[in-house]
């Protein structure tokens, strides 16, 4: 089932998703607090699943600035994990996952850039990116790593974050790749689940 983006009716979730990054942008005063949050996340995550919403690729493509995310922690008795809190990013850290897309008969591959902005310090990490549309899981392996001090590259290097070069990036299997399963994107933010299980969304940046 296709995502539709243009029901009339919202779900409570949304309305919870929409005032948190609304609050994050500064278009509001109050947002909501980090529980409350993380059940509407976990409630989008759950309705994604029921209705098998997908999500293609080109509603991905951009950059995002991250808003929000959880933790995880072992759990004692079972052996798995639990959510942590969650925590809204401070406004003086930005944090931005940008994907690109590759040409049109590479559907589903692209360039993925994770760019992390403290003050005169940036942080940018680059690499592959393969998304199964089916699932909604965006895999990828950062494989280039740049820092900058006041505008200026002081490092860059190639690394093996590294599960694999870079060629062979597309024939790796899933399992042994880094990836976020998308169960919420629209025009103004998107939610995902990492693979270590925490929960996280990102507000559109451009």
């Amino acid at each position: 089932m296709k995502a539709d983006l243009t029901s009339t009716t919202t779900p409570d979730f949304i309305s919870v998703l929409s005032q948190a990054t609304n609050a994050f942008r500064g278009q509001v005063s109050t947002r909501p607090k980090p529980e409350v949050l993380v059940n509407a996340l976990l409630q989008a995550e759950k309705a994604a699943k029921q209705q098998r919403l997908i999500y293609n690729f080109e509603s991905l493509v951009g950059k995002w600035r991250l808003c929000f995310a959880t933790g995880t922690k072992k759990a004692r008795e079972r052996g798995g994990i639990i959510l942590g809190k969650g925590l809204y990013v401070p406004k003086f850290v930005a944090i931005y996952l940008s994907l690109s897309a590759a040409l049109e008969q590479d559907l589903g591959r692209g360039k993925i850039e994770n760019q992390i902005q403290l003050g005169s310090v940036l942080l940018q990490l680059t690499g592959s990116a393969q998304y199964l549309g089916k699932k909604n899981l965006l895999a990828f392996d950062f494989t280039q790593m740049l820092i900058s001090l006041f505008g200026r590259v002081v490092y860059q290097k190639q690394i093996r974050s590294g599960k694999v070069q870079s060629e062979d990036f597309y024939n790796q299997p899933i399992a042994k790749l880094p990836f976020f399963a998308f169960f919420l994107v629209n025009e103004n933010f998107i939610a995902a689940r990492g693979r270590g299980g925490g929960l996280a969304i990102w507000i559109r940046e451009n």
